[in-house]
């Protein structure tokens, strides 16, 4: 589903990216890993197309989308969860969740149940605003939002991040059952080791800028990869 080769990043006269090159399979979990400030947001910001690459290929299922703008890359079926989550505060939950409408077609514009199965919360909180819910309830609502978008493929970036821990436990049940479906490829990236290690297929590690270790998750040396990832 996602193959991005050779890809470089520039802000100003700073590289953060030396030819990372990944790749992502329908039905599997790829875990980019690392510590802050090895460029894995800056990554996920080229998949989502909010920036664009200095150099370097983007295919998604085989089509050349390296120039691609973001609301062509969402109809195209990349979604896109952001660190930090950037709900809609003042908006409702329900709003929150109708603004994936966009990438849909006319007889598809509804909110799945499937959804509600995968977060009941947000079902109570219908009326509720954005902006006074948790973190935790965030979080949900923004990978929900994305889901609405019916993703090829789905980008979480550090999905644990500031959240309770009975939330993260469910966040990897939701990861589970859609790795589970076989419709989409998922890249997470994360710093909670354990959390990443349990429910990555394929590990790509991460170091100033450039991909220093990657292998399958089952032939993975755990101490190994703590040691390259710094975390």
């Amino acid at each position: 589903m996602l193959d991005a080769t050779d890809l470089t990043l520039h802000y100003g006269s700073s590289q953060i990216l030396h030819g990372v090159s990944v790749s992502a399979r329908v039905g599997e979990v790829t875990c980019i890993m690392g510590s802050n400030g090895v460029g894995k947001t800056s990554l996920l910001k080229i998949l989502s197309g909010t920036h664009k690459s200095s150099a370097g290929s983007y295919l998604l299922d085989g089509i050349d989308v390296t120039a691609a703008r973001p609301d062509q890359l969402a109809h195209a079926g990349v979604g896109y969860v952001p660190q930090g989550r950037f709900i809609f505060p003042m908006l409702t939950v329900r709003e929150n969740l109708e603004t994936g409408f966009g990438c849909l077609g006319n007889g598809e514009k509804f909110v799945p149940e499937e959804i509600y199965d995968l977060f009941p919360v947000l079902k109570t909180m219908l009326d509720r605003r954005g902006g006074d819910l948790s973190g935790g309830q965030q979080q949900q609502l923004a990978v929900a939002r994305a889901l609405i978008t019916k993703p090829k493929l789905l980008l979480l970036d550090e999905p644990t991040e500031g959240i309770q821990p009975n939330i993260i436990a469910q966040i990897g049940e939701v990861i589970n059952h859609l790795r589970s479906q076989q419709t989409m490829a998922i890249v997470l990236v994360e710093q909670y080791f354990d959390f990443a290690f349990g429910h990555a297929d394929h590990i790509f590690a991460m170091m100033r800028g450039e991909v220093v270790y990657e292998s399958p998750s089952a032939s993975i040396d755990k101490v190994r990869l703590r040691q390259s990832v710094g975390v």
